[in-house]
């Protein structure tokens, strides 16, 4: 592999990386919108949307900031298995 050939993969990777930092922002201001009142009639409803979005941004944080993307099949399943699980039972403990 050449330098300009690394220099490119590297570039790609900054740029995707910074993406992601984007969303996350994004997705942070929408959760503070939806914790704050707005979206929904019901505070149910309002804290499992908080708690999805937050789980959300968890998976991203582990998939692009720890680079659990490119892990070994093996501990990405743990990741997306434990972050699923959680989230549902946070969901089931909220509604119920």
């Amino acid at each position: 592999m050449t330098q300009a050939e690394i220099g490119e993969r590297s570039s790609a990777g900054r740029n995707r990386v910074f993406l992601v930092w984007l969303g996350l922002i994004i997705v942070t201001c929408l959760s503070f919108w939806l914790g704050s009142g707005h979206g929904f009639s019901s505070a149910t409803a309002a804290n499992i949307a908080v708690v999805a979005v937050a789980f959300l941004k968890v998976r991203c944080i582990g998939l692009y900031f720890m680079e659990l993307k490119d892990a070994p099949r093996r501990l990405r399943v743990i990741f997306e298995s434990y972050c699923l699980g959680l989230c549902a039972v946070l969901i089931v403990l909220l509604a119920g």
